[in-house]
């Protein structure tokens, strides 16, 4: 079975979730109860961390597209950090890009919650 687990940590008001290992239709639904879970504690304002998720396959994408306009509908959002290529790859195949701020750091991804940018 494959590795795959997230963490967390909040930064004021943003919450910046970090995935680990590969993301798939197996680990898919870690990744759908961490969200859940943010969700349930009114927590809108998501940065996720990509740097060290090693492989990203549709189920997982489906679990950003499930809780993307729940974010938008509670003035929150979902940014994307510090993918490495093969992952950014993939996402860019699917126009994720369209639909997702992605930022090279973390930094400036949560900066962007408060307009700094």
């Amino acid at each position: 079975m494959t590795e795959f687990n997230t963490s967390k940590k909040e930064i004021g008001d943003v919450n910046v979730v970090y995935l680990n290992g590969f993301l798939d239709a197996h680990t898919a639904p870690v990744l759908e109860d961490t969200f859940s879970s943010l969700v349930e504690q009114n927590k809108f304002k998501l940065v996720v961390n990509l740097k060290e998720l090693d492989y990203i396959s549709s189920a997982g994408l489906g679990v950003f597209m499930a809780f993307i306009e729940k974010m938008r509908e509670n003035k929150g959002d979902i940014k994307l950090t510090s993918m490495n290529e093969k992952v950014f790859n993939i996402f860019d195949l699917l126009g994720f890009p369209l639909l997702y701020e992605i930022f090279d750091n973390e930094e400036d991804a949560v900066k962007k919650f408060s307009g700094d940018n």
